[in-house]
């Protein structure tokens, strides 16, 4: 059976999309929910000096990697993925400061993996090309549309109010793990996961 080499986002991918508004309301006051986040930008949601925000969330990130919760079903899948020979390369824009403890909560969470690769750039296709991803999964809109476009590979999107943008075909709106299940395997599996 051939192995197929899927590229994942790690933060509102694995992660439930809402995993740092906790940390920004108890540290600005707010009271945001996801809603109310519709740009990847986060600073644009409420008031805050961008400066600010960044110094805050370089300081606060590693208690944020510890603390994520991972979205409802993506360990099943993953861990079933694996099983039918698809190789797991996470790929994501945090960086190397924070590997330790994203292993921790990789750990922790027992989610499987073949690789982690942390690059600390959301520009991610020199990376899932080098890897050589035959499918990627992503939260940030222009991330999805950029590798579905100069990779020619398809890309699942998972909803969020913030990447609602218009998606080419190539990229695959979802709302959940179920229905990025349902779409890889009958794009790149002959057998369903029950």
């Amino acid at each position: 059976m051939k192995n197929y080499r899927f590229g994942i986002d790690i933060d509102g991918t694995v992660t439930t999309p809402s995993s740092l508004l906790p940390h920004i309301n108890k540290k600005f006051g707010c009271e945001l929910v996801l809603d109310d986040i519709k740009e990847y930008d986060l600073t644009t949601a409420f008031e805050v000096d961008p400066t600010e925000f960044y110094n805050w969330y370089k300081k606060a990130e590693p208690e944020i990697c510890l603390t994520s919760s991972p979205q409802e079903q993506a360990k099943q899948f993953l861990t079933e993925w694996q099983k039918q020979q698809a190789e797991l390369y996470y790929i994501s824009a945090r960086g190397s400061e924070v590997m330790d403890v994203t292993m921790e909560w990789f750990q922790r969470e027992q989610l499987p993996f073949d690789h982690v690769e942390l690059i600390g750039s959301h520009r991610k296709i020199e990376t899932a090309r080098k890897f050589g991803t035959d499918v990627f999964f992503e939260d940030k809109h222009d991330n999805a549309v950029d590798l579905h476009e100069e990779l020619d590979i398809p890309v699942i999107l998972f909803d969020t109010p913030y990447n609602r943008n218009p998606i080419p075909d190539g990229v695959i709106r979802v709302t959940n793990w179920n229905e990025a299940n349902e779409w890889i395997q009958h794009n790149f599996f002959t057998t369903s996961v029950k």
